[in-house]
């Protein structure tokens, strides 16, 4: 059993003087089961989809700005692929199921391991069938494994026009709080649109509740990229790795995860609170409180990648700092 407390008021500094980092500090250490934790090396893997709900007007942005956004991660331009470089984070993308995928300069970087073109769209039948739901699972799983076998923290990171969407459905599903909480504007949808959301996710939302099977019912709202990032979040717990949660569609997965492989929630640290109305509750159902609270809400893991200079610090402070006993106090 780590004590990590006990460890941070032994450290030549006055008594909890440092607050919040030392509170992120004993979590790290209680994570790692050791003293002095590590948060290097990192790696963020994003999985990208598309959604067929984006046909019913759910976002400002049409289904081909995922593609372009792969290609734009790939080039190293997007926000995510900044922040990876600033923060010296291993950045890999997964094509989960996008329906115009880019053509990859770097085969060790990009993985093209489509389960289909896109999701079914969740407003009129299942988002996905078992099968493509176990499929996208294990993508994520395999991912998990092999980062977790040569890096310490993990992020998942995502790509996916219209996946608030389903991120509303799972967040209203599994934290069990009203659809106008959990529906948000996501990417910027005007009033209009979030009408429209509001609406399908209730009503997915009220189809997926009368399914006998927890995995059927998330399998009917969930995307690809999403699954696919709860298998990420299993598996890397269960390796031992320090899961660093980025913001409302991350967390969604992380509820899928939880519910599915219980405990899982006990590996992760949360980044930073989303600008998106429901994810304080989809926090608080996983009992984690976040780091920042910064009104982010773009997705791509870059919440969690600016977290990272925290966790730094935190690790910093068990491993680096004097303990009051080695200056004879």
């Amino acid at each position: 059993m780590i004590d990590a407390w006990a460890r941070l008021d032994a450290l030549a500094k006055p008594h909890r003087s440092l607050g919040r980092l030392e509170m992120l500090a004993a979590r790290l250490a209680t994570i790692q089961r050791r003293l002095d934790p590590v948060t290097r090396p990192r790696r963020i893997v994003l999985f990208a989809a598309d959604h067929g709900v984006t046909a019913q007007g759910v976002s400002a942005w049409p289904s081909a700005v995922t593609g372009l956004m792969m290609a734009t991660i790939i080039a190293g331009r997007a926000t995510s692929s900044a922040l990876a470089r600033a923060h010296d984070c291993d950045l890999r993308l997964v094509d989960v199921g996008a329906v115009s995928p880019p053509k990859p300069p770097h085969p060790d970087f990009y993985v093209a391991a489509p389960v289909a073109p896109g999701t079914a769209d969740l407003s009129l039948r299942p988002a996905m069938t078992a099968a493509q739901f176990e499929t996208a699972w294990a993508v994520g799983a395999d991912e998990a494994r092999l980062a977790a076998a040569g890096h310490a923290v993990l992020i998942a990171g995502e790509m996916g026009i219209g996946n608030t969407t389903a991120a509303a459905c799972l967040t209203a599903l599994l934290a069990d709080i009203p659809v106008d909480i959990a529906v948000g504007r996501g990417a910027g949808a005007d009033d209009a649109m979030l009408a429209v959301k509001a609406g399908i996710v209730a009503a997915a939302v009220a189809r997926a509740r009368m399914e006998a099977e927890a995995q059927t019912a998330i399998a009917a709202v969930a995307g690809f990229e999403i699954v696919a990032m709860a298998g990420f979040f299993a598996a890397g717990a269960a390796a031992g790795a320090t899961l660093l949660l980025d913001g409302y569609v991350a967390t969604a997965a992380a509820l899928i995860a939880e519910r599915l492989a219980p405990g899982t929630a006990r590996s992760m640290i949360a980044a930073h609170l989303s600008a998106e109305p429901g994810h304080a509750a989809a926090l608080a159902a996983l009992g984690l409180e976040p780091l920042l609270d910064w009104g982010m809400r773009l997705g791509e893991g870059t919440g969690a990648l600016v977290a990272l200079p925290m966790l730094d610090s935190a690790a910093a402070l068990l491993s680096d700092v004097a303990l009051l006993s080695d200056l004879g106090a």
